[in-house]
């Protein structure tokens, strides 16, 4: 089979990992726009159930990405000069940078081309190709050329956000939210290696307007932001990217949908199908899950025996369908998560006046569909009862059988069968 993958980020590249894994005899090309060495952003997260899925699709990837990942196992949020901490799952960070080189490494050495500074904007550039994958993001030039047919939907956050690097070395997922004169503005902290840290920061429109951030230099911005962060940052320097007009890059999250991800021999993958706010820090590994879905849909297609069974079609679609439901299936909750999470940060002063540690505690529920309903406080104890009331549970379960058994033994005399 002949793949052309469209966009070198980590989905189209794992893919074609996969697929030659698969069958050698595959013939794909990776197509990335942008020169080797380049990329958008600092780090990426994930957590330890990606790696038992990365190990069982390659072993040898896997293991490098394990080895050039930093961890960490708790949680801090600064509320001013407040501070809680929380003890949660083990998290891990990698840079983009260099997940990419591991990523494009293993290609090459099974085999796969990886061609820089090759655009591709329409299908019709590659005549040849059994299967194109559009992994070319959320902008995805190939999905908008037949845009009535995929259906794209797009739905912009309220709040502004930019993403940005730094030399402080965060030990814990760290959050912090400060108190300005036009609102609260906060960021979310983790590192990626050993001298490199990713800080989003976040604030309301009006908050972003109020502290002149609309109209800054990129200059200009990071000296406010590094001063309005100064403790959490340690005095460290804020880095960002430069656009050609020298101002920041500040954002509204765009949440993208579509209506189908296939059309012929074309598919979507990664951000190009869907979306997922970054405040639950997925974004990489439902791209990577992409991969291992469509790579397995394709294991059980014509695929497996060559390019001339998937001509016309007859093989290639029923697996691009099993590919899409299977993941669309599979995306319902988290999608759900995400909506939930961004709306919590949308209302963040319905929560930032409890105490640290209950506010630290709703920022983990901020997932539930029923937090937004119940008043904050009373979430707050409902949470911390259900969560005294699941031991009693558990020992009622570990009890129940051992004083059953205590009591039959004592309503009759014991024979020798008993």
């Amino acid at each position: 089979m002949k793949v052309a993958c469209v966009g070198g980020g980590p989905a189209a590249l794992y893919l074609s990992i996969l697929l030659k894994r698969q069958d050698p005899s595959h013939d794909i090309t990776v197509h990335e726009r942008n020169p080797a060495g380049s990329t958008y952003g600092w780090g990426v997260t994930y957590w330890g159930g990606l790696l038992d899925k990365l190990r069982a699709g390659d072993p040898e990837s896997a293991r490098a990405i394990s080895e050039h990942s930093v961890r960490w196992s708790d949680g801090v949020a600064h509320v001013g000069d407040r501070r809680a901490v929380h003890h949660g799952d083990e998290g891990f960070g990698i840079g983009r940078h260099r997940l990419l080189d591991i990523l494009t490494s293993r290609a090459r050495s099974l085999g796969v081309r990886v061609e820089f500074e090759r655009e591709i904007t329409d299908a019709a550039q590659l005549p040849d190709a059994d299967l194109i994958v559009a992994a070319d993001g959320v902008r995805s030039a190939l999905r908008e050329r037949h845009t009535d047919h995929f259906g794209a939907e797009v739905a912009l956050g309220r709040n502004k956000y930019i993403w940005l690097g730094t030399t402080k070395v965060f030990d814990s997922f760290t959050f912090a939210f400060v108190e300005t004169a036009h609102g609260w503005i906060w960021c979310y902290g983790y590192r990626f290696s050993d001298e490199r840290s990713t800080c989003v920061i976040e604030c309301d429109p009006r908050t972003w307007t109020g502290l002149g951030l609309h109209e800054a230099s990129e200059a200009d911005g990071l000296a406010l932001l590094e001063r309005l962060f100064a403790g959490p940052l340690d005095g460290h320097r804020l880095t960002g990217r430069t656009r050609a007009d020298g101002s920041a890059q500040w954002l509204n999250f765009r949440t993208l949908t579509n209506r189908t991800w296939h059309r012929g021999n074309v598919v979507l993958l990664g951000d190009a199908a869907h979306t997922t706010h970054y405040s639950i820090g997925a974004g990489t590994t439902l791209a990577l899950e992409d991969a291992i879905a469509l790579a397995d849909a394709l294991r059980g297609s014509g695929a497996s025996r060559g390019s001339d069974a998937l001509r016309g079609d007859p093989q290639l679609t029923p697996a691009l369908a099993r590919y899409e439901r299977e993941r669309r299936s599979a995306l319902l909750s988290v999608q759900s998560a995400a909506r939930y999470s961004a709306q919590w940060y949308e209302n963040l002063p319905r929560y930032i006046g409890l105490d640290p540690a209950q506010m630290f505690a709703l920022l983990g529920q901020r997932h539930s569909p029923l937090l937004p309903h119940v008043p904050p406080q009373l979430y707050y104890r409902i949470d911390r009862a259900a969560e005294q009331l699941e031991p009693l549970r558990r020992m009622k379960r570990w009890l129940g059988p051992r004083v059953a058994r205590t009591l039959h033994g004592r309503s009759r005399p014991q024979t020798s069968r008993s």
